[in-house]
């Protein structure tokens, strides 16, 4: 894979802010890695506090301070004025 992207087809990297619906509501957060198959999830499985089983996946700790892995497809970058206001 030649690199994960969002559902708008932007290349997603470690420090991008995305965001996904979630339950009638948004979660936001920064991505902390981007999960693209099985040799990542082991080289990495120390480090993650979430358990990624069918990669490729992002991991990112949302708005509450969680740690979570979402699929890239449901992912959207998050714009520029909306970071000024959250």
């Amino acid at each position: 894979m030649p690199g994960v992207r969002d559902k708008e087809g932007q290349p997603i990297e470690v420090g991008d802010t995305l965001e996904t619906n979630f339950r009638g509501g948004k979660r936001t957060g920064k991505v902390e890695a981007v999960i693209e198959n099985q040799h990542d999830v082991k080289e990495r499985d120390d480090m993650l506090n979430v358990d990624v089983k069918n990669p490729p996946k992002v991991v990112y700790t949302n708005q509450h301070g969680h740690q979570v892995s979402h699929n890239p497809g449901t992912l959207s970058h998050v714009k520029e004025e909306e970071k000024a206001t959250t």
